[in-house]
This record gives structure tokens, sequence and C-alpha cells, in this order.
């Protein structure tokens, strides 16, 4: 004990050993007393006058911007990514581009239902999203350590969300309440399946993997377009918390994911992963038996090219200037890298840079931790927290008094299209049987903690016609695995049986 003290002492030392300068206010000015308010007198009131007093209550008011609506429990770290190869037969995307080329990165690990200060060792989704600083500007893989989602379509995620977070009521998170909007798309059988696998509560950021979820399209010199799938392999394995070893860890340390990364990092332990892609013509896409575009889908059997190997090496030096601060959006794209006809991609192009915009203000990007690397020139302008040094008088395009041109690659790939405006689910969904191969591929262990922690949120909920909905899913998927879960909660396997016949 007296040596973890002393460990403790020289590291609080070493942290706080800062050079010896004046407090001052925000204008600069020096402080005088940091102890005591300006008065009237010994016994009098407080002068308006001390606007020391004054600008540390404004300031302390406004410390907290907007939580995230989703992956508001997260942790960061800068790093490296390093290319493989010389991939430019499949992209113009420079970090691509040459061997060995390195590109900065910072990541942002997160939880995705959860709020802040939240347990981390909480059954959700993992946020896994990278930030590209590119010679070519910000490139940002935004995804999840799983493979697939649970809608298909923007339209329904702030109905999933709103499903998942607290009932409006008793501000409590209810079984009840996102199985009743789950029972209603069996869309996401897949999702579920995975999530309440032992996949759902990793045991470190370091030990698992990370995916892109959507297609994306690769785009050559040449014009040519592939679509692609992104994958972070970890190099340090995958390792899961399971139901024998979950409540060690929410007795120990609610914050093991942050605190492992942040401590492997400072102990020169850094972690690795290779990014692999997947690729696929636009005909070998339509020639696939379900939809390729669909993001409840994995795409199986189509194999994996490594392109590179990232290594986080630096934790922040401010939580809140960087990890907090930094906007990642599917929407920040470079040449060569486009967004592919994914509805839900499609709609989160939108809403993760509305958010951000809304969290952050119009300049968030102009931030340190979000500011490309290569310079932005645009004449958007003005707007809160605007620190730009404009002097140009033109802030228009075009202009006789500013030359500005154009890449002609960045512009958007053509692509054909056919048919007419509609408001349709797509065809070919598939809803179950890519969640009965995840089920078939596990070990008899892992189903059995599959069943455990399903059954431990599905048997709290009341509405048999609910339950049955889902059990029925999952029966749809795999008859052992519906199976399974059925007797785990206390259903009649019949019941379940007959409504999979309608499905």
């Amino acid at each position: 004990m007296l040596l973890k003290a002393s460990v403790i002492a020289v590291t609080l030392a070493l942290t706080f050993s800062a050079q010896a300068a004046n407090l001052t206010r925000d204008n600069g000015a020096d402080v005088g007393d940091n102890q005591n308010s300006i008065t009237a007198g010994a016994n009098g009131s407080v002068l308006l006058q001390d606007v020391h007093l004054i600008q540390k209550l404004q300031r302390f008011g406004r410390e907290r911007v907007p939580e995230r609506v989703v992956h508001a429990r997260g942790t960061g770290a800068h790093g490296v990514f390093v290319a493989s190869g010389d991939f430019s037969d499949l992209t113009m995307a420079s970090l691509l581009a040459k061997n060995g080329k390195e590109t900065p990165v910072f990541v942002r690990f997160s939880t995705v239902v959860h709020g802040q200060g939240s347990p981390e060792y909480l059954r959700d989704p993992r946020g896994f999203a990278t930030k590209f600083y590119t010679d070519e500007g910000n490139w940002d893989l935004v995804g999840n350590h799983i493979p697939v989602f649970f809608i298909r379509d923007a339209i329904k995620f702030p109905d999933m969300v709103h499903s998942l977070k607290p009932s409006p009521v008793t501000n409590l998170q209810e079984p009840s309440r996102f199985f009743d909007f789950f029972s209603h798309n069996p869309s996401a059988t897949h999702m579920l399946t995975q999530l309440y696998s032992n996949m759902g509560t990793p045991a470190s950021y370091r030990e698992m993997d990370g995916f892109g979820v959507h297609a994306y399209k690769f785009i050559n010199e040449k014009g040519e377009v592939k679509y692609v799938k992104f994958h972070w392999k970890s190099q340090q394995g995958i390792k899961n918390l399971n139901p024998r070893t979950i409540g060690d860890v929410a007795k120990s340390n609610f914050n093991h994911l942050t605190s492992d990364l942040y401590s492997e990092i400072k102990a020169g332990n850094f972690p690795k992963w290779d990014l692999y892609v997947q690729v696929l013509t636009p005909k070998q896409l339509t020639e696939l038996d379900y939809n390729g575009l669909d993001a409840t889908k994995e795409w199986l059997n189509v194999p994996e090219k490594k392109v590179g190997t990232m290594t986080l090496n630096r934790i922040p030096d401010n939580f809140f200037q960087e990890t907090e601060q930094a906007a990642f959006a599917p929407a920040n794209t470079v040449t060569g890298i486009e967004p592919s006809e994914d509805r839900l991609l499609q709609g989160r192009v939108f809403s993760y840079s509305d958010t951000q915009m809304y969290r952050l203000g119009a300049n968030g990007n102009s931030l340190p931790i979000n500011r490309p690397k290569n310079g932005v020139v645009n004449y958007n302008q003005n707007g809160m927290a605007n620190h730009g040094n404009t002097k140009l008088d033109v802030n228009y395009e075009a202009s006789s008094y500013e030359d500005i041109t154009f890449n002609q690659q960045a512009r958007a790939v053509e692509t054909q299209l056919e048919g007419t405006v509609q408001q349709l689910a797509i065809k070919n969904q598939r809803n179950f049987y890519q969640a009965g191969v995840f089920w078939n591929n596990l070990n008899e262990q892992q189903q059995k903690d599959l069943i455990t922690n399903f059954a431990g949120d599905l048997s709290r909920v009341e509405d048999k016609k609910v339950q049955n909905t889902i059990l029925s899913f999952m029966m749809k998927a795999d008859v052992n695995y519906g199976t399974q879960l059925t007797k785990a909660v206390g259903g009649n396997v019949d019941e379940v049986k007959a409504l999979t016949k309608a499905l």
C-alpha cells in the first residue's frame, strides 16, 4: 500500500509540476484574490463590480455542451495509420496511395445508448469512430464493434433510440419498451443476436474489432466504382466479459474500458488494429442473395484485403477539448471515397453533421481536434465561436478578384438510376437467416451465454404477445436457438413455433 501511495505521489508531482504563472481572467488581466469576493464592508453585500467572481460563475454555468443523444459515454486516443500498400487501383484516396504512407488519426470509442458517467460494462453496441487527418481533408470512418445494425432505414432511427432510452414517464430503461419496438421490426433479429452474445460486453476497447457497418464506394482515377465494407481487426485479439465475469468488473471498476486503454497506452503497450476491406463490383453486389446495401447484413464469404495498420500511441491532453469536442460524421469523406445508397447511411450523412453542429456550433470543425491538417478554403462565414482571420473582401464565388480552382476528380461519381420516386421497403429482406448463421458459428458455451444474456432482459417483458413475437424471430433464425431461448424465459415452444410459420 505504501508503494502504491508513493507511485501516486510521483504521478501527481509529474502531472502538476507546471511553471508558476499569474492567475488571470479570460481577458488576460491578473487576478489579485481568488479566495474572497469583493463586498461592501465586512458584512455588506457582494458587489457587481467583482468581475472575477461573476466570470467564474458565468463560465461554470456554461461548462457543458449538450450531451450526445447517442454515444455520450466515450473515450479517445491519438495515433497513426500506416498504409500497407499502393491501393490506387481501388481508390484515389491519398492515405491509401503509397505503401508506408502515414496518416494521423484520432479514435473515439463509446457506448451507444447510455449517458455520460454510465458504467462501461453495460450491454451496448460500442462505437468505433476514426478520424483520419489526411493530406486531402478529414475522413471519418464512423462505425461500431458489431458489423450490422438494428434497422435499415434512417426514418426509424429516432424511434429506435427513443425505445432504448429511459421511459419519458419513469426515466427507467425498460426492456418492455425496446422489445415492443423490435417486435415490429424483424430486421433487428441479427443485431439482437450478436448484441446478446458476449460481444455485447467487451472486456476492453483494445480487444474488440470495429466495423464501418455500411457499404461505401471506392472510386479510382479512371472513375471505376467498387463497393467496399471496412473491418478493423484487433491485433490484441477479441476478449469479452461473460455472465460469470461481468459481476466482478461491476464491483471493481465501472470505468474498466477507459482505465484499460489509458493504462496500456501510458505503459507503452500501444494497441493496434489492421484495416481490412471487402470489395465488390456493382454487378457482384446485385448478385448477392440478399440486399448488399442492407445495414442488417454482413457480406458473407466475401474475402477481405488488408490495406493498413493503425496504432494508438497517445492519450488526449484534455478530455473535454479533444474527446468530448471531437465531432465525427459520415459526411466527412475525401476524394475517392463516397457513401453508398444504403438508406441508413444516407440518413446518417445528414444527421451526424447536423447534431454536431447543434452541439458545437457552426464553427465546430475549426476546433483543433476537428480541424483538417491541410487547411480549409471556403466562404462559410461568421457564426458563434468563429476565430478565423478573414482579411479578403471577397466572401463569395465566383469572383474576378480571387482565383479559386476545383479538383474535377472530387466531383460526385455518376450513378445510373432507374425507376420512380417511391416510399417502399427494400426487396429481398431476409431478416432472419444471418442471425442463424451467427448462432451456429458460436461454440456451445457461447450459445449458452447468449441465451443467459438474452433471457435476462426478455424475461422482464410482461406482455406475452411482444415476448412471443421476439421469440418467433429467433425461432425463425434457428429452431435450436429459438427453442432454448423460449424455454429460458418460461415460454410455450409450440405457441412460438406456430407464430414462426407466419413469418
